[in-house]
């Protein structure tokens, strides 16, 4: 990743990402805390992308589990 010009080894590691365009992250939590929403967003900045999904498969309902995290809209 290069962040101002500046080439970083580790940048970040997404769990997911789809099609250049979207960064999924995967949960698997009985709470997901909210700092991992601002990770998530962090990545979108970084990746320059817009819309990331974070997902949570330890909801009793899969569409329960799955929260839309965007940048700048």
């Amino acid at each position: 990743m290069v962040y101002d010009g500046i080439v970083l080894e580790d940048g970040f590691r997404a769990d997911l990402i789809v099609e250049e365009k979207v960064i999924v992250e995967i949960k698997s939590l009985d709470l997901v805390p909210p700092v991992a929403y601002k990770i998530l967003l962090t990545y979108l900045r970084f990746a320059n992308m817009r819309l990331g999904l974070m997902i949570n498969f330890r909801e009793l309902k899969i569409k329960d589990g799955i929260k839309r995290v965007v940048n700048d809209l």
